[in-house]
């Protein structure tokens, strides 16, 4: 199978191709400018392959959460291509994708991922792998750091920008093991989409939408100004 996958959800914009079995991306440091580099981007990885973006079979997206304009911008570029081109898309959880990173880093199979939400909060879940798929042990959910909790056992490992800034996280859940910089990538991505897609889990282009998990996107004036 031939598909393209994107993750945008952070300052990140990521790209990948998996082809067959074999998985290539690249990301940069978009700021706010991830809608004019995706598709070059994707572009690029292409031509290094010698792939026609003709010959996608499907498309892969980080659904969220995440930031609010970057998790649109994945999921209309994966919904253009894959309404273009008749081809199924998925969208995959961005705290799923930290996981699998995080995995590949810290091997560990119990990873709770944290994304900072701003306005004082943090999209988070607790997630434990069986197998080749990651069972969401705490569901995701938007909640203040002092919220965020640790399922019982052992063996937990941290990941995401939440922890870093929320530095007292780290010591507050008593985890012994925290790497910060993790973020969501389109490999991840990618890698997480292979076998659902294989399984036939692709929907139709208008049926892949994004997970916000919180629906506010701004503090009001007065919450701004509220001591």
């Amino acid at each position: 199978m031939k598909f393209a996958a994107f993750d945008t959800s952070t300052e990140w914009c990521s790209v990948a191709l998996w082809l067959d079995g074999e998985v290539a991306g690249i990301e940069e440091r978009a700021g706010h400018g991830h809608s004019e580099r995706v598709l070059p981007m994707l572009d690029r990885l292409a031509a290094a392959a010698g792939v026609a973006l003709g010959s996608l079979e499907a498309v892969a997206f980080g659904a969220g959460p995440g930031a609010f304009t970057g998790l649109r911008i994945a999921c209309g570029v994966a919904q253009g291509i894959a309404l273009a081109r008749g081809i199924p898309a998925i969208g995959i959880s961005t705290l799923e994708a930290m996981a699998e990173e995080a995995a590949g880093t810290a091997r560990r199979a119990r990873v709770v991922a944290c994304l900072d939400a701003r306005m004082g909060e943090v999209y988070y879940s607790a997630l434990e792998k069986n197998g080749m798929r990651w069972r969401e042990v705490l569901p995701a959910q938007c909640v203040a750091p002092a919220s965020v909790q640790v399922p019982q056992g052992e063996g937990w490992a941290g990941c995401g920008n939440g922890f870093a800034a929320y530095g007292n996280l780290r010591g507050s859940l008593g985890l012994d093991n925290v790497i910060p910089d993790i973020h969501p990538t389109a490999i991840a991505v990618a890698r997480l989409a292979a076998p659902r897609l294989a399984a036939g889990e692709g929907v139709d282009a208008a049926l892949a939408v994004p997970c916000y998990v919180r629906d506010k996107i701004a503090l009001t004036e007065a919450e701004r100004n509220s001591p």
